[in-house]
Protein backbone atom coordinates (compact mmCIF):
# COMPACT_ATOMS: atom_id res chain seq x y z
CA UNK A 1 0.00 0.00 0.00
CA UNK A 2 1.27 3.03 -0.99
CA UNK A 3 1.96 6.43 1.52
CA UNK A 4 -0.66 7.92 -0.44
CA UNK A 5 -2.88 4.80 -0.03
CA UNK A 6 -2.91 5.00 4.03
CA UNK A 7 -4.08 8.76 4.33
CA UNK A 8 -7.22 9.96 5.43
CA UNK A 9 -9.46 11.53 2.92
CA UNK A 10 -9.00 15.37 2.67
CA UNK A 11 -11.56 17.54 4.38
CA UNK A 12 -14.82 18.29 2.56
CA UNK A 13 -15.81 21.73 1.29
CA UNK A 14 -19.06 21.01 2.77
CA UNK A 15 -19.44 21.05 6.02
CA UNK A 16 -22.29 19.21 6.24
CA UNK A 17 -20.64 16.15 3.93
CA UNK A 18 -19.17 13.06 5.87
CA UNK A 19 -15.79 11.48 4.57
CA UNK A 20 -15.29 8.20 3.47
CA UNK A 21 -13.24 6.34 5.57
CA UNK A 22 -11.44 3.58 3.50
CA UNK A 23 -8.13 3.98 4.17
CA UNK A 24 -5.82 2.89 7.10
CA UNK A 25 -2.94 5.96 8.50
CA UNK A 26 -0.06 3.32 9.01
CA UNK A 27 -0.98 0.43 6.20
CA UNK A 28 -2.11 -2.96 6.87
CA UNK A 29 0.32 -5.18 9.02
CA UNK A 30 0.57 -8.38 8.61
CA UNK A 31 -1.55 -10.81 11.09
CA UNK A 32 0.06 -11.66 13.96
CA UNK A 33 0.03 -15.37 14.38
CA UNK A 34 3.48 -16.37 15.68
CA UNK A 35 5.11 -16.65 19.18
CA UNK A 36 7.81 -13.82 17.85
CA UNK A 37 5.30 -11.88 16.38
CA UNK A 38 3.13 -11.71 19.16
CA UNK A 39 6.16 -10.62 21.66
CA UNK A 40 6.47 -7.84 19.45
CA UNK A 41 3.26 -6.65 19.53
CA UNK A 42 2.80 -7.20 23.22
CA UNK A 43 6.25 -4.69 23.77
CA UNK A 44 4.86 -2.43 21.45
CA UNK A 45 1.43 -1.97 23.30
CA UNK A 46 3.31 -2.05 27.03
CA UNK A 47 5.56 0.84 25.36
CA UNK A 48 2.66 2.81 24.28
CA UNK A 49 0.39 5.49 25.90
CA UNK A 50 -3.21 6.01 26.59
CA UNK A 51 -6.15 4.25 26.01
CA UNK A 52 -6.11 1.11 24.15
CA UNK A 53 -8.62 0.56 21.34
CA UNK A 54 -10.23 -3.20 21.17
CA UNK A 55 -12.41 -5.09 18.80
CA UNK A 56 -12.90 -8.54 18.47
CA UNK A 57 -14.61 -10.59 15.44
CA UNK A 58 -16.73 -13.73 15.48
CA UNK A 59 -18.37 -16.27 13.11
CA UNK A 60 -21.45 -16.07 14.75
CA UNK A 61 -24.05 -17.66 12.00
CA UNK A 62 -21.30 -20.13 11.09
CA UNK A 63 -19.68 -21.49 14.38
CA UNK A 64 -21.44 -23.01 17.29
CA UNK A 65 -18.57 -21.58 19.90
CA UNK A 66 -19.11 -17.85 20.04
CA UNK A 67 -14.80 -17.49 20.28
CA UNK A 68 -12.59 -15.00 18.73
CA UNK A 69 -11.47 -15.15 15.51
CA UNK A 70 -9.77 -11.92 15.36
CA UNK A 71 -8.59 -9.01 17.59
CA UNK A 72 -7.81 -5.74 16.81
CA UNK A 73 -5.78 -3.34 18.84
CA UNK A 74 -5.04 0.42 18.39
CA UNK A 75 -2.78 2.77 20.72
CA UNK A 76 -0.85 6.03 20.54
CA UNK A 77 2.83 4.90 19.80
CA UNK A 78 1.83 1.53 19.64
CA UNK A 79 0.24 1.36 16.10
CA UNK A 80 -2.64 -1.04 15.05
CA UNK A 81 -2.47 -5.15 15.12
CA UNK A 82 -4.82 -7.92 13.94
CA UNK A 83 -3.99 -10.94 16.15
CA UNK A 84 -5.19 -13.72 15.20
CA UNK A 85 -5.64 -16.04 18.49
CA UNK A 86 -6.44 -19.38 17.13
CA UNK A 87 -2.95 -20.53 16.82
CA UNK A 88 -2.37 -19.24 20.57
CA UNK A 89 -5.35 -19.79 22.30
CA UNK A 90 -4.13 -17.39 25.46
CA UNK A 91 -3.41 -14.33 25.08
CA UNK A 92 -2.89 -13.50 28.58
CA UNK A 93 0.52 -11.59 27.73
CA UNK A 94 -1.38 -9.26 25.67
CA UNK A 95 -3.84 -8.63 28.15
CA UNK A 96 -1.54 -8.10 30.77
CA UNK A 97 0.65 -5.36 28.82
CA UNK A 98 -2.22 -3.11 28.74
CA UNK A 99 -4.35 -4.09 31.35
CA UNK A 100 -3.45 -0.72 33.39
CA UNK A 101 -4.72 0.63 30.11
CA UNK A 102 -8.52 1.88 29.57
CA UNK A 103 -9.90 -0.33 27.22
CA UNK A 104 -12.27 1.55 24.30
CA UNK A 105 -14.98 -1.33 22.97
CA UNK A 106 -17.56 -0.48 21.08
CA UNK A 107 -20.68 -2.65 22.54
CA UNK A 108 -18.53 -4.18 25.16
CA UNK A 109 -21.16 -6.46 26.50
CA UNK A 110 -20.93 -8.52 22.88
CA UNK A 111 -16.47 -8.97 23.01
CA UNK A 112 -15.80 -9.01 26.81
CA UNK A 113 -16.90 -12.66 27.47
CA UNK A 114 -14.89 -14.05 24.26
CA UNK A 115 -11.86 -11.52 25.26
CA UNK A 116 -11.53 -13.28 28.31
CA UNK A 117 -11.74 -16.90 26.83
CA UNK A 118 -8.30 -15.97 25.79
CA UNK A 119 -7.17 -13.96 29.08
CA UNK A 120 -7.71 -10.70 27.80
CA UNK A 121 -9.57 -9.08 30.96
CA UNK A 122 -9.66 -5.30 31.44
CA UNK A 123 -9.96 -3.35 34.88
CA UNK A 124 -11.85 0.03 33.09
CA UNK A 125 -13.53 0.17 29.63
CA UNK A 126 -15.37 3.38 27.87
CA UNK A 127 -17.72 1.45 25.65
CA UNK A 128 -18.45 3.84 22.82
CA UNK A 129 -21.82 2.14 22.05
CA UNK A 130 -23.67 2.88 25.20
CA UNK A 131 -21.57 6.08 25.79
CA UNK A 132 -24.03 7.23 23.22
CA UNK A 133 -26.90 6.07 24.14
CA UNK A 134 -26.59 7.99 27.45
CA UNK A 135 -25.76 10.57 24.83
CA UNK A 136 -29.46 10.02 23.24
CA UNK A 137 -28.21 9.33 20.05
CA UNK A 138 -31.00 8.00 17.47
CA UNK A 139 -28.60 5.52 16.00
CA UNK A 140 -25.43 3.97 17.97
CA UNK A 141 -24.25 1.66 15.59
CA UNK A 142 -20.49 2.33 15.46
CA UNK A 143 -20.36 3.40 12.20
CA UNK A 144 -23.49 5.66 12.74
CA UNK A 145 -21.62 7.19 15.73
CA UNK A 146 -18.04 7.62 13.77
CA UNK A 147 -19.99 9.57 11.13
CA UNK A 148 -22.39 11.60 13.84
CA UNK A 149 -19.40 12.85 15.52
CA UNK A 150 -16.96 12.67 13.45
CA UNK A 151 -18.24 12.98 10.31
CA UNK A 152 -16.33 9.57 8.32
CA UNK A 153 -18.60 7.27 6.57
CA UNK A 154 -17.08 3.49 7.52
CA UNK A 155 -17.40 0.44 5.45
CA UNK A 156 -19.87 -2.25 6.71
CA UNK A 157 -19.61 -4.74 4.35
CA UNK A 158 -17.89 -7.17 5.77
CA UNK A 159 -19.72 -7.15 9.39
CA UNK A 160 -21.16 -10.75 8.78
CA UNK A 161 -18.68 -12.40 7.32
CA UNK A 162 -16.83 -15.78 8.56
CA UNK A 163 -14.27 -15.12 10.16
CA UNK A 164 -13.08 -18.16 10.94
CA UNK A 165 -12.17 -18.52 7.60
CA UNK A 166 -8.30 -18.92 7.14
CA UNK A 167 -6.61 -16.89 5.47
CA UNK A 168 -8.74 -13.79 6.09
CA UNK A 169 -8.58 -12.11 3.08
CA UNK A 170 -7.16 -9.02 2.66
CA UNK A 171 -10.27 -6.47 2.22
CA UNK A 172 -11.65 -8.32 5.55
CA UNK A 173 -8.76 -7.31 7.01
CA UNK A 174 -8.68 -3.58 6.57
CA UNK A 175 -12.19 -3.61 7.42
CA UNK A 176 -11.55 -4.86 10.45
CA UNK A 177 -8.49 -2.44 11.13
CA UNK A 178 -10.63 0.03 10.40
CA UNK A 179 -13.01 -0.53 13.48
CA UNK A 180 -10.86 0.31 15.98
CA UNK A 181 -8.83 3.13 13.38
CA UNK A 182 -11.41 6.05 14.86
CA UNK A 183 -12.41 4.89 18.08
CA UNK A 184 -9.68 6.69 20.43
CA UNK A 185 -10.67 9.58 18.36
CA UNK A 186 -14.44 9.17 19.00
CA UNK A 187 -13.83 8.41 22.74
CA UNK A 188 -12.62 11.41 23.35
CA UNK A 189 -15.43 13.59 21.32
CA UNK A 190 -17.99 11.59 23.36
CA UNK A 191 -16.42 12.12 26.50
CA UNK A 192 -16.81 15.55 25.80
CA UNK A 193 -20.19 15.53 25.06
CA UNK A 194 -20.89 13.48 27.99
CA UNK A 195 -19.20 16.24 30.35
CA UNK A 196 -21.09 18.89 28.94
CA UNK A 197 -24.39 17.41 29.91
CA UNK A 198 -23.50 16.32 33.49
CA UNK A 199 -23.73 12.74 32.35
CA UNK A 200 -20.08 11.40 32.83
CA UNK A 201 -20.42 10.58 36.45
CA UNK A 202 -23.71 8.65 34.98
CA UNK A 203 -20.99 7.03 31.90
CA UNK A 204 -18.38 5.85 34.66
CA UNK A 205 -21.22 4.28 36.68
CA UNK A 206 -22.42 2.29 33.90
CA UNK A 207 -18.81 1.39 32.60
CA UNK A 208 -17.63 -0.32 36.16
CA UNK A 209 -21.15 -1.65 35.99
CA UNK A 210 -20.17 -3.44 33.19
CA UNK A 211 -17.33 -4.97 34.74
CA UNK A 212 -18.82 -5.92 37.46
CA UNK A 213 -21.46 -7.68 36.01
CA UNK A 214 -21.92 -11.31 37.03
CA UNK A 215 -21.83 -13.73 34.08
CA UNK A 216 -24.45 -14.17 32.53
CA UNK A 217 -26.42 -17.37 33.17
CA UNK A 218 -27.99 -19.34 30.74
CA UNK A 219 -31.69 -18.96 30.20
CA UNK A 220 -34.15 -22.42 30.99
CA UNK A 221 -35.17 -24.19 28.50
CA UNK A 222 -33.61 -22.12 25.29
CA UNK A 223 -35.67 -24.26 23.22
CA UNK A 224 -38.17 -22.27 23.28
CA UNK A 225 -36.68 -19.31 21.62
CA UNK A 226 -37.21 -21.42 18.08
CA UNK A 227 -37.86 -18.76 16.05
CA UNK A 228 -42.08 -19.09 14.55
CA UNK A 229 -42.61 -21.17 18.16
CA UNK A 230 -46.41 -19.14 17.96
CA UNK A 231 -47.24 -21.70 15.63
CA UNK A 232 -46.77 -24.40 18.12
CA UNK A 233 -50.27 -25.07 19.74
CA UNK A 234 -49.78 -28.04 21.94
CA UNK A 235 -47.79 -29.52 24.59
CA UNK A 236 -47.42 -32.65 22.46
CA UNK A 237 -45.69 -29.92 19.09
CA UNK A 238 -43.54 -28.52 22.03
CA UNK A 239 -41.89 -31.91 22.79
CA UNK A 240 -40.91 -32.28 19.31
CA UNK A 241 -39.89 -29.01 19.04
CA UNK A 242 -37.82 -29.52 22.33
CA UNK A 243 -36.64 -33.13 20.86
CA UNK A 244 -35.32 -31.75 17.85
CA UNK A 245 -33.66 -28.67 19.04
CA UNK A 246 -31.50 -30.81 21.49
CA UNK A 247 -30.27 -33.08 18.72
CA UNK A 248 -29.43 -30.22 16.43
CA UNK A 249 -27.40 -28.46 19.14
CA UNK A 250 -25.71 -31.37 20.21
CA UNK A 251 -24.39 -31.54 16.58
CA UNK A 252 -23.82 -28.52 16.44
CA UNK A 253 -21.95 -28.53 19.15
CA UNK A 254 -19.61 -31.54 18.01
CA UNK A 255 -18.75 -29.92 14.88
CA UNK A 256 -18.93 -26.22 15.98
CA UNK A 257 -21.00 -25.44 13.10
CA UNK A 258 -24.38 -23.04 13.74
CA UNK A 259 -27.16 -24.86 14.64
CA UNK A 260 -29.21 -22.89 12.05
CA UNK A 261 -27.08 -23.82 9.09
CA UNK A 262 -27.82 -27.59 9.86
CA UNK A 263 -31.43 -27.11 10.32
CA UNK A 264 -33.02 -24.32 10.08
CA UNK A 265 -35.92 -23.09 12.99
CA UNK A 266 -38.03 -23.66 10.16
CA UNK A 267 -37.64 -27.17 9.78
CA UNK A 268 -38.38 -27.81 13.51
CA UNK A 269 -41.87 -25.93 13.59
CA UNK A 270 -42.49 -27.46 10.33
CA UNK A 271 -42.04 -31.24 11.71
CA UNK A 272 -44.15 -29.88 15.33
CA UNK A 273 -47.17 -28.62 13.05
CA UNK A 274 -47.22 -31.77 11.04
CA UNK A 275 -46.56 -34.07 13.49
CA UNK A 276 -44.91 -37.01 10.82
CA UNK A 277 -46.22 -41.00 11.70
CA UNK A 278 -42.78 -42.01 9.99
CA UNK A 279 -39.10 -41.60 8.54
CA UNK A 280 -40.80 -41.58 4.76
CA UNK A 281 -43.32 -38.53 6.11
CA UNK A 282 -40.74 -36.54 7.28
CA UNK A 283 -38.54 -36.62 4.46
CA UNK A 284 -41.38 -35.31 2.30
CA UNK A 285 -41.62 -32.35 4.53
CA UNK A 286 -40.39 -29.15 2.54
CA UNK A 287 -38.17 -28.15 4.87
CA UNK A 288 -36.42 -31.67 5.34
CA UNK A 289 -35.62 -31.83 1.65
CA UNK A 290 -32.22 -29.44 2.27
CA UNK A 291 -28.92 -31.17 2.14
CA UNK A 292 -28.28 -30.20 5.31
CA UNK A 293 -31.83 -31.92 6.67
CA UNK A 294 -30.98 -34.80 4.85
CA UNK A 295 -27.55 -35.57 5.96
CA UNK A 296 -29.09 -35.96 9.66
CA UNK A 297 -32.27 -37.97 8.73
CA UNK A 298 -32.28 -40.93 11.01
CA UNK A 299 -31.61 -38.60 13.78
CA UNK A 300 -34.00 -36.22 13.18
CA UNK A 301 -36.95 -38.68 13.15
CA UNK A 302 -35.29 -40.51 16.24
CA UNK A 303 -36.20 -37.31 18.06
CA UNK A 304 -39.46 -37.07 16.69
CA UNK A 305 -40.55 -40.96 17.13
CA UNK A 306 -39.36 -40.51 21.15
CA UNK A 307 -41.45 -37.34 21.52
CA UNK A 308 -44.27 -39.14 20.02
CA UNK A 309 -43.28 -41.68 22.49
CA UNK A 310 -43.51 -39.69 25.82
CA UNK A 311 -45.72 -40.28 28.58
CA UNK A 312 -47.95 -37.04 29.31
CA UNK A 313 -46.62 -36.41 32.61
CA UNK A 314 -43.23 -35.56 30.96
CA UNK A 315 -44.63 -33.05 27.68
CA UNK A 316 -43.40 -29.37 28.26
CA UNK A 317 -45.62 -26.86 30.06
CA UNK A 318 -47.27 -24.66 27.41
CA UNK A 319 -45.45 -21.63 29.01
CA UNK A 320 -41.59 -21.16 29.73
CA UNK A 321 -40.87 -20.73 33.47
CA UNK A 322 -40.47 -17.36 34.46
CA UNK A 323 -40.26 -15.76 38.52
CA UNK A 324 -40.98 -12.46 37.66
CA UNK A 325 -45.00 -10.76 37.53
CA UNK A 326 -47.35 -12.31 34.47
CA UNK A 327 -47.46 -10.56 31.34
CA UNK A 328 -48.59 -6.52 32.00
CA UNK A 329 -51.70 -7.30 29.86
CA UNK A 330 -53.33 -9.19 31.87
CA UNK A 331 -53.07 -6.65 35.16
CA UNK A 332 -55.92 -4.87 34.55
CA UNK A 333 -58.16 -7.66 34.78
CA UNK A 334 -56.03 -10.03 37.70
CA UNK A 335 -54.47 -6.97 40.04
CA UNK A 336 -55.95 -3.58 38.87
CA UNK A 337 -54.08 -1.92 41.30
CA UNK A 338 -51.18 -3.17 40.22
CA UNK A 339 -52.12 -2.37 36.70
CA UNK A 340 -52.57 1.03 37.96
CA UNK A 341 -49.42 1.27 39.89
CA UNK A 342 -47.38 0.20 36.65
CA UNK A 343 -49.02 2.72 34.24
CA UNK A 344 -48.08 5.61 36.86
CA UNK A 345 -44.75 4.38 36.75
CA UNK A 346 -43.59 3.66 33.22
CA UNK A 347 -45.34 7.27 32.39
CA UNK A 348 -43.42 8.91 35.41
CA UNK A 349 -40.17 7.43 34.75
CA UNK A 350 -40.62 8.19 30.20
CA UNK A 351 -41.22 11.87 31.32
CA UNK A 352 -37.61 11.68 33.08
CA UNK A 353 -35.77 9.57 30.15
CA UNK A 354 -37.48 12.33 27.52
CA UNK A 355 -36.23 15.10 29.95
CA UNK A 356 -32.78 13.53 29.81
CA UNK A 357 -32.43 12.33 26.13
CA UNK A 358 -32.41 8.74 27.25
CA UNK A 359 -33.97 5.61 25.97
CA UNK A 360 -35.96 4.20 28.40
CA UNK A 361 -34.52 1.22 28.97
CA UNK A 362 -31.02 3.28 29.73
CA UNK A 363 -32.89 4.99 32.96
CA UNK A 364 -34.38 2.00 34.33
CA UNK A 365 -34.40 -1.74 33.35
CA UNK A 366 -38.17 -2.44 31.97
CA UNK A 367 -38.27 -5.36 34.23
CA UNK A 368 -37.26 -3.77 37.43
CA UNK A 369 -40.27 -1.17 37.06
CA UNK A 370 -42.95 -4.36 36.68
CA UNK A 371 -41.61 -5.99 39.54
CA UNK A 372 -41.71 -3.49 42.15
CA UNK A 373 -45.07 -2.73 40.26
CA UNK A 374 -46.33 -5.65 40.53
CA UNK A 375 -44.92 -6.62 44.44
CA UNK A 376 -44.71 -3.21 45.97
CA UNK A 377 -42.67 -3.01 49.16
CA UNK A 378 -45.37 -3.16 52.36
CA UNK A 379 -44.41 0.53 53.31
CA UNK A 380 -43.37 2.05 49.72
CA UNK A 381 -41.31 5.15 50.86
CA UNK A 382 -38.64 6.85 49.54
CA UNK A 383 -35.62 5.14 51.09
CA UNK A 384 -37.10 1.27 50.53
CA UNK A 385 -37.93 2.25 46.96
CA UNK A 386 -33.98 3.15 46.89
CA UNK A 387 -33.19 0.23 48.10
CA UNK A 388 -35.57 -2.19 46.08
CA UNK A 389 -33.56 -0.49 43.12
CA UNK A 390 -30.32 -1.04 44.31
CA UNK A 391 -31.18 -4.63 44.93
CA UNK A 392 -32.09 -5.25 41.58
CA UNK A 393 -29.05 -3.46 40.01
CA UNK A 394 -30.15 0.14 39.40
CA UNK A 395 -26.91 2.33 39.64
CA UNK A 396 -27.17 5.48 41.95
CA UNK A 397 -27.52 8.23 39.22
CA UNK A 398 -30.64 5.94 38.12
CA UNK A 399 -32.01 5.68 41.52
CA UNK A 400 -31.61 9.28 42.25
CA UNK A 401 -33.36 10.46 38.80
CA UNK A 402 -36.98 7.65 39.10
CA UNK A 403 -36.41 7.05 43.42
CA UNK A 404 -39.55 9.83 44.62
CA UNK A 405 -41.28 9.48 41.35
CA UNK A 406 -41.70 5.44 41.68
CA UNK A 407 -42.32 6.13 45.12
CA UNK A 408 -45.48 8.28 44.33
CA UNK A 409 -46.58 5.61 41.14
CA UNK A 410 -46.51 2.89 44.07
CA UNK A 411 -49.46 4.83 45.78
CA UNK A 412 -51.92 5.12 42.76
CA UNK A 413 -54.45 3.14 42.85
CA UNK A 414 -57.33 1.30 40.15
CA UNK A 415 -60.86 4.17 40.01
CA UNK A 416 -63.50 2.42 41.67
CA UNK A 417 -65.75 0.47 39.25
CA UNK A 418 -68.96 1.96 38.66
CA UNK A 419 -71.79 0.15 40.29
CA UNK A 420 -74.29 1.03 37.47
Amino acid sequence: MSPAETQQSPVPEDPTETLPLLELRDGLSDVVDTDSALREVVEAFQAGSGPVAVDAERASGYRYSHRAYLVQLRREGSGSALVDPIPFGDLSALGDAIVDAEWIIHAANQDLACLAEVGMVPRTVFDTELAGRLLGYPKVGLASLVSEVLGYRMRKEHSAADWSTRPLPSPWLVYAALDVEMLIELRTAIEQELRREGKWDWAEQEFAAILSAPPREPKPDPWRRTSGMHRVRNRRSLAVVRALWEARDQIAESADISPGRILPDAAIVEAAAAMPVDRDTLQKLTAFKGRGAHRHMRTWWEAIDHARRLPDGELPKQGPRYDGPPPARAWADRDPDAAARLSAARAAVGEIAEAHRLPTENLLSPDTIRRLAWTPPAEPGLDVVKTFLREHGAREWQVGLTGQVLADALTVTAPAKSLD
